[in-house]
């Protein structure tokens, strides 16, 4: 999937693939990224979208999820479905006959990591040698970055704050399938020798009543210079966007010449493409 992406990207790929295929978005949570992307990329490969919220369906009234699911299958070809609790998400693919793309649940966020390793894989093709560090929440994206570690050989060091890690099931299922995956406390330990950092916001979506206790717990997790000087020489820097400047990153680091955000962002447009071809004509 990250050399079809970036075959894509390296070509300016356009298509016909999608073409009379029609795909519903639908989207509890608000987005940029996520809904631009996934709009521009159905019409790069020739198809068409339905966006949809919750004030628009029935999603935000009564009807069961399984009823829902079943309908909306014997409309469109693909579904692309960005809630809250993962179980809604298993739900209607439970009853979809269709296929349902996660563009992001509170646990997990599989298109934007896949993102992510697109842009690693521009600067450094070999995965085996990389260190990998994790700095933050105990988040979807972290929980992402561990699922992704399971199945490529970099190393991955992450720092979260007591009481603000991972669930420990998915920590130990990734352990068994072979992750080098390493957890501390400790910012510094964390960074220490990375050649790529990631983070994100301290509260996400659905939690911003957190907003103020998390700023206190998070103290010391912010990516700043000060930090990046305990990593790589050549470090870069992540960040999945939006970004709280002066929280979780600083301004100077985000803008600065660690920063490979912008690239990031612009890969979540070649990812949905390989995604969207994938599912539609899998190898």
């Amino acid at each position: 999937m990250v050399l079809r992406a970036k075959e894509m990207k390296d070509t300016n790929h356009r298509s016909s693939i999608l073409e009379s295929k029609t795909f519903i978005l639908i989207f509890e949570k608000a987005s940029t990224r996520t809904k631009v992307s996934f709009e521009v990329g159905i019409r790069h490969l020739g198809g068409h979208y339905v966006f949809m919220t919750p004030k628009e369906s029935q999603l935000g009234r009564s009807e069961p999820l399984k009823d829902t699911a079943r309908v909306l299958s014997r409309y469109a070809d693909g579904l692309i479905v960005r809630t809250f609790g993962q179980a809604k998400l298993e739900e209607l693919s439970k009853y979809s006959s269709i296929p349902i793309i996660n563009a992001l649940t509170d646990e997990y966020h599989p298109c934007q990591v896949m993102s992510d390793l697109l842009t690693i894989y521009e600067r450094t093709p070999d995965f085996k040698d990389l260190v990998i560090a994790w700095v933050g929440d105990g988040n979807n994206m972290a929980n992402s970055w561990i699922n992704a570690a399971a199945y490529f050989p970099f190393q991955l060091k992450m720092a979260f704050p007591r009481g603000y890690t991972p669930g420990e099931d998915l920590l130990e299922r990734a352990l068994q399938m072979g992750a080098r995956i390493s957890v501390t406390s400790d910012p510094v330990e964390a960074v220490r020798g990375a050649h790529y950092i990631n983070t994100d916001v301290w509260a996400s979506m659905g939690r911003e009543q957190e907003q103020n206790t998390r700023e206190e717990v998070f103290k010391g997790f912010t990516l700043n210079e000060k930090l990046l000087t305990m990593a790589d020489k050549k470090v870069k820097v992540l960040h999945c966007l939006p970004a709280h400047r002066g929280q979780e990153i600083t301004d100077q680091v985000i803008e600065g010449e660690w920063s490979i955000v912008w690239d990031q962002a612009e890969n979540r447009l070649h990812m949905q493409k390989a995604i969207l071809e994938w599912i539609v004509a899998p190898e």
